[in-house]
């Protein structure tokens, strides 16, 4: 008999994975609904006094009660300059009036997981700066929700909602310069430092590369194209520590916005819109 010969599936299964059947995107559908109704009772109860872990305890209660099976991650509960903190874990941190908390946090159905990211004030009203930091991350989301399409490439939205970002940081005097010289130069990333999403399913990082297949024309192999069927995050932020040469208005705010993003044929659908990404609409559920 010839000898037997090793083959590596894990390529092969992490392409199926990126192509989500209708029973797939029906447990997805689900995790987000659920997932959307934690944020939506932590933005209700959040009051002044209480701890980071007293609102993660608050959507883990959610999330069990309508039959999720677990977190599809640890909770992210970031109260104050604590937003600043990329995967900071929900901790003793007490939430006080005048500052925001940010939550990243979502449950997994039938082990497909969810990822929603709100940004909300702990007394219910943004202030001014938090305002304008806020609606600048919302619209860097909706650019990158425009460049998400079928054909389109999985850097487009990065960049779209870059390019909002960039503009909105000189436009806030956070930056200093001209819009092409800040994005070449890479200045922005002092404020925002992370990729704008990633690909979601049976894991909340799940597998499957963001770059075509097959040997590399060039330096690198180019993006992959988007198609329908395929799940990804939406999640611009902006975060900004303290320095002499930040307006001091806008230190130690840090805001993120994310979404979970099914391709469709028509473009995207963002399947967690079940709690609100507004300002004026969390507000207007806050005063409920």
């Amino acid at each position: 008999a010839p000898p037997a010969r090793q083959q590596d599936i894990r390529p092969v299964l992490a392409e199926m994975r990126l192509l989500k059947d209708a029973s797939e995107i029906a447990a997805m559908r689900r995790a987000a609904k659920i997932s959307a109704g934690a944020h939506v009772r932590a933005m209700r109860v959040c009051r002044a006094g209480m701890r980071e872990y007293e609102l993660e305890a608050e959507l883990l209660y959610e999330f069990r009660r309508h039959g999720a099976q677990s977190v599809a991650y640890n909770s992210i509960v970031a109260a104050g300059a604590n937003a600043c903190v990329l995967h900071y874990p929900a901790g003793e941190a007490v939430l006080r009036d005048g500052d925001l908390v940010l939550i990243d946090a979502g449950c997994e159905v039938d082990s497909y997981a969810s990822d929603i990211t709100r940004t909300f004030p702990v007394n219910g009203r943004y202030s001014g700066p938090q305002r304008a930091l806020y609606d600048l991350t919302v619209a860097a989301q909706e650019a990158a929700a425009q460049a998400t399409a079928p054909g389109r490439d999985f850097n487009e939205g990065h960049q779209a909602a870059l390019r909002v970002l960039a503009q909105g940081m000189l436009d806030l005097k956070l930056l200093k310069g001209s819009l092409d010289g800040v994005l070449e130069s890479g200045d922005y990333s002092r404020f925002y430092m992370h990729r704008t999403g990633h690909w979601l399913g049976l894991d909340v990082h799940d597998v499957g590369d963001y770059r075509q297949p097959g040997p590399a024309q060039g330096s690198e192999r180019p993006w992959r194209k988007l198609e329908t069927g395929m799940m990804l995050t939406i999640e611009p932020g902006i975060y900004v520590r303290p320095a002499n040469d930040v307006p001091e208005a806008y230190w130690n705010i840090g805001i993120r916005t994310e979404d979970d993003a099914l391709v469709t044929d028509e473009g995207c659908e963002l399947i967690t819109r079940g709690v609100p990404v507004q300002a004026a609409e969390i507000e207007a559920l806050m005063r409920e």
